[in-house]
């Protein structure tokens, strides 16, 4: 079964995430820890695919206009708390697998060191019903 695992992140007074803040440290530990969780995963075989976004405040909402030719404007909406900063596609066994993923990646180091305990979604990736010849 295939899960997506998106990384929710707290917006901050400028809109950013407040990694924006942090020391060179402190980044370079928390990239670190991604990687190395990455590459665990793709050792074990469950990793499909994994990226981190941009800001909320380089992000557009895309929407069809007058014969199809894209309307783009600033997103996400401002009230929003959190902005979806990353996420990783994981093809495990059972959704307690995939909720164990998210839990150590929601333990990522922050400032300080100290585990971020970020909200981690998990939803399966539902694949396409049987098409009748």
């Amino acid at each position: 079964m295939k899960f997506m695992l998106m990384m929710n992140a707290p917006r901050g007074a400028s809109g950013d995430w407040s990694v924006v803040n942090w020391t060179p440290d402190e980044v370079k530990a928390h990239i670190g820890f991604m990687r190395r969780l990455n590459q665990e995963l793709r050792a074990q075989g469950s990793l499909v695919a994994a990226e981190g976004l941009a800001t909320p405040r380089e992000a557009r909402i895309v929407r069809a206009g007058t014969a199809g030719s894209p309307e783009v404007t600033d997103g996400p909406f401002a009230e929003t708390k959190e902005f979806l900063a990353g996420y990783w596609i994981v093809d495990v066994e059972t959704p307690q697998h995939a909720h164990a993923i998210a839990a150590r990646a929601s333990a990522a180091p922050g400032p300080g060191g100290k585990p971020l305990n970020m909200p981690i979604e998990v939803r399966q990736v539902m694949s396409r019903p049987p098409i009748e010849p």
